[in-house]
């Protein structure tokens, strides 16, 4: 089973939620922790798994040949994305731009577009204890981030619960991260930004077809507004962690909730149920 752990914004307990959920269900089940939020991961923070190897992403771009290209146009034209400019004496890549559909080289009648590839991140690969453990890094500056996320969700263990810390927002990278989960967990704080966001992150996963449920953090700051948009849209809370300051200073020690507070050992494991429970539906 794949259960996604997502969020409409970031820094409202996603990562809190995924590695206390990984440590819970490693109790009873094999299991595995895979971070897609390849620009900032920092489940490493918490799991700290000995890396056993590290894999380089890479990304073909186009490469023009100046003795064949005539400089036609034909490539920039057919490039949605503006990764080619044809000047009257010469025809530019910008390799950041490109999206590797290979459809500037379907059009090149002189067949002057030949391919190179280069590295824009890396996935590294361990465990954390009796948990698997995988997580994706991209290169600073580069903006094309899903070719890493897919890259990481390559790696995803049939045999385990696998346990996927989604990036924050509904970007192409969160799309590219919950596509072929059971169950998508959205964890929510309840502030005026965290309904708002969590409106945005609702009509994605409704989009993709994926079963969803919503995880309060910070549960008592706020009002009941997060409970209202969910009873209108018809999607269940299954789970609620409290504001509580000690849970922010375990935090910041880069501590387990579960683990490291044992009396929401028994929450973390009620939520852990109740998503392998959604999840399992999501299947019938």
């Amino acid at each position: 089973m794949r259960i996604g752990v997502a969020s409409g914004k970031g820094g409202t307990g996603k990562t809190l939620v995924s590695v206390s959920l990984t440590r819970i269900i490693g109790r009873s089940r094999p299991v595995q922790y895979l971070d897609c939020d390849v620009e900032e991961p920092n489940g490493h923070l918490f799991l700290r798994p000995r890396i056993k190897r590290s894999t380089p992403v890479m990304l073909a771009t186009p490469a023009i040949d100046a003795d064949q290209c005539d400089h036609c146009g034909e490539c920039a034209t057919f490039c949605r994305f503006g990764a080619l400019a044809a000047m009257p004496a010469r025809t530019i890549v910008f390799p950041e731009l490109c999206h590797a559909c290979g459809g500037c080289a379907l059009v090149c009648s002189r067949g002057a577009i030949t391919w190179r590839h280069r590295q824009i991140g890396r996935v590294e690969i361990g465990d954390a204890g009796d948990a698997g453990f995988v997580h994706g890094l991209l290169n600073v500056g580069e903006p094309m981030g899903p070719p890493v996320v897919e890259a990481v969700l390559k790696h995803a263990d049939p045999s385990r619960t696998v346990i996927i810390d989604a990036p924050p927002g509904a970007a192409c990278q969160v799309v590219a991260t919950l596509r072929g989960c059971d169950v998508v967990a959205l964890v929510a704080e309840p502030t005026p930004f965290g309904l708002h966001d969590l409106g945005i992150a609702v009509r994605m996963v409704r989009m993709l077809g994926i079963r969803a449920v919503v995880i309060i953090n910070r549960d008592g700051i706020g009002d009941a507004s997060i409970d209202r948009l969910c009873d209108s849209v018809g999607l269940p809370v299954v789970g609620r962690i409290p504001h509580d300051r000690r849970i922010a200073e375990a935090y910041a020690r880069g501590a387990v909730i579960a683990e490291d507070m044992p009396e929401y050992a028994e929450c973390f494991g009620q939520l852990a149920d109740g998503l392998l429970a959604e999840g399992s539906c999501a299947n019938w």
